[in-house]
């Protein structure tokens, strides 16, 4: 199968840390199990724009098992573990993905994956949905739907939807409960510092950590900070987020007066320039910025080198830019995902739940595509309940179950005091 990857020698690395994962995803594994005996996805081309990791590896060969046929690229250019992707290859997949490769290289890697001409798409910030709608509408009456990862991406797609611009159905695979409760909170949480520690060595007991967004990732960000002992400043434009951040205990101010006082900067919002020019001038000597947000444009990186009279690679992934006024601030992983740049992204056991949903959605498009108008969809309550309950069954955990009569109450109204 066509591929570009680094190094098919890395294959042997690469299948050991896949059957690691592994045996952290009983729920995808159980789905995998049920998908090569019934086939749902049989003769279906799907092309995936995803981190390359090893869970994603998991999800990959989950969708060989229904059936599919299966083209992989990168949906950022630090994320790609290379030995993952050439086991990938060796397997018999088309992998497009490669760790550092430059912006030609990552757009040219979804080229070829839309050369599979797909009849699903799986995104993971809408890169290939957005190439198919801007430049390979051809493909698009091939495509009998798409699913979406990220919060960024389901940003993206639904302001195609309301501009009546999408062509074809998307499952928002990020605004599942079994995804966004667990893998933006829990996974988010605790993979972000993971990549910063990995980066810096940091001791995060007794820094401030400022949070740039209390959505799920940055509740899952600030949770983690503050067990570690940091003291965390959230800073958001929704009250009622901000709200809810300072009824958690943290402390809640503009970015503008945070900026004095923070050590480290973490932004998980998927918005543009949230850490601007005015923002790096107020900032203490020896800053640390960090991005969790899926696009490398949360903090504005040319408005830094603009400031900066100096810029030198002190660690790998470390970036120190020496402002004109001496003060030096300094940059993780080019502003791209620390979590994914810096370590290996997310926890195999959280990512179960989030590929299971991704799986699942493409069985649901497979079966429901005729019923369904290009618009973004949540998957089904009843795939949810079903993928948290088989995760509860995998951790041998039981619970309740309503009775006859309390679910007649439950649907009824005329019982009162």
């Amino acid at each position: 199968m066509p591929s570009d990857i680094t190094s098919r020698s890395l294959s042997p690395q690469g299948r050991a840390r896949v059957e690691w994962a592994g045996r952290f995803m009983p729920v995808l594994a159980q789905i995998q199990a049920r998908f090569k005996r019934e086939h749902p996805l049989r003769g279906l081309r799907i092309s995936c724009c995803l981190h390359v990791t090893t869970e994603t590896a998991q999800l990959i060969h989950a969708l060989r098992s229904g059936g599919a046929i299966v083209s992989v690229c990168a949906s950022n250019p630090l994320s790609t573990q290379d030995d993952v992707a050439a086991a990938l290859a060796a397997d018999g997949f088309s992998v497009f993905a490669r760790k550092g490769e430059n912006r030609q290289t990552y757009y040219r890697h979804i080229l070829s994956a839309l050369a599979a001409r797909p009849q699903i798409t799986m995104d993971d910030g809408a890169d290939l949905v957005s190439t198919i709608h801007q430049t390979h509408r051809k493909l698009a009456p091939h495509v009998l739907g798409s699913t979406e990862e990220t919060t960024t991406g389901v940003i993206r797609l639904k302001a195609l939807a309301a501009q009546g611009k999408l062509l074809f159905p998307v499952v928002a695979v990020n605004d599942a409960q079994t995804k966004y409760l667990f893998d933006n909170r829990y996974g988010t949480g605790q993979s972000t510092l993971d990549g910063i520690l990995r980066a810096t060595n940091l001791l995060l007991a007794g820094l401030t950590v400022v949070v740039c967004g209390y959505g799920w990732c940055g509740r899952g960000v600030a949770m983690r900070s503050k067990g570690m002992g940091s003291h965390v400043i959230v800073c958001e434009v929704d009250p009622i987020r901000a709200l809810e951040a300072m009824m958690d205990g943290y402390e809640v101010m503009p970015l503008a007066k945070a900026a004095a006082k923070g050590d480290l900067f973490i932004t998980v919002t998927g918005d543009i320039r949230v850490i601007s020019g005015s923002i790096f001038r107020r900032m203490k000597d020896g800053a640390i910025v960090a991005n969790s947000g899926h696009f490398n444009v949360e903090i504005d990186l040319e408005a830094l080198k603009r400031m900066a009279r100096k810029v030198r690679t002190v660690k790998p992934q470390v970036n120190e830019y020496t402002l004109k006024n001496g003060k030096r601030v300094l940059v993780l992983s080019e502003g791209r995902l620390v979590n994914l740049s810096c370590a290996e992204g997310h926890p195999a056991a959280v990512m179960d739940m989030s590929f299971a949903n991704q799986a699942l959605s493409a069985e649901w498009l497979a079966k429901n595509h005729k019923k369904l108008s290009p618009e973004v969809y949540r998957l089904p309550p009843e795939i949810d309940r079903q993928i948290a309950g088989l995760k509860l069954k995998s951790r041998g955990v039981a619970i309740d179950r309503l009775t006859p009569e309390q679910k007649k109450y439950l649907s009824s109204w005329e019982s009162g005091t």
